[in-house]
């Protein structure tokens, strides 16, 4: 059953996140993913697409390896495919930033529409609480990020680029309007 789905996914999401946070607010991690849902829901996304959007960051930031095939035994490999197309790792500790965010945006380019939904929204969801932060903290917020601020607006506009190449959808020309927005912030 659909919602017995969703509501497994969401349950492993809270698992897999516990006692994370959000850098800078200190918000629980798990209700990033639980956007990201929101939005692939609002954008048309299937049920798999859904649960893919919910566990998105469970192997990149939950375990790796052990969680990729945890998420393809419960939910299927469609959706395991998804949330290995949105994690830029599954190795801990992470490879070097720059190497790391340059292959990801390379795998997107190239990667089928149901998971750039996916994708796009996440990048939507993290460049809209970037923005945010940066209205009430100011450039400090920059520090957050290895990037700092010219590595972060690189990214962000770099993945837009990726995600709208040879898929016009509204959520990706949204992610290009925010991209655009983030790098016009100090």
């Amino acid at each position: 059953m659909t919602r017995d789905r969703i509501a497994e996914a969401i349950e492993m999401c809270v698992r897999v996140h516990a006692g994370q946070t959000r850098k800078g607010s200190g918000a629980p991690y798990v209700f990033h993913p639980l956007a990201v849902a929101g939005l692939v829901a609002d954008a048309g996304g299937d049920v798999d697409q859904i649960i893919a959007a919910v566990l998105h960051d469970a192997v990149e930031d939950g375990g790796g390896e052990p969680i990729r095939a945890e998420i393809e035994e419960r939910f299927g490999t469609d959706v395991a495919a998804m949330v290995m197309a949105a994690s830029d790792t599954d190795q801990t500790p992470k490879p070097p930033w720059r190497a790391r965010k340059e292959a990801f945006i390379e795998r997107i380019r190239t990667a089928p529409p149901r998971a750039k939904l996916v994708v796009a929204a996440d990048k939507v969801h993290n460049v809209q609480a970037v923005v945010r932060d940066l209205a009430v903290h100011g450039p400090e917020v920059w520090g957050r990020f290895k990037g700092g601020h010219e590595g972060t607006v690189w990214y962000y506009g770099a993945v837009a680029e990726a995600i709208a190449e040879g898929w016009d959808h509204p959520l990706a020309r949204e992610l290009v309007r925010e991209a655009a927005r983030l790098s016009g912030t100090p």
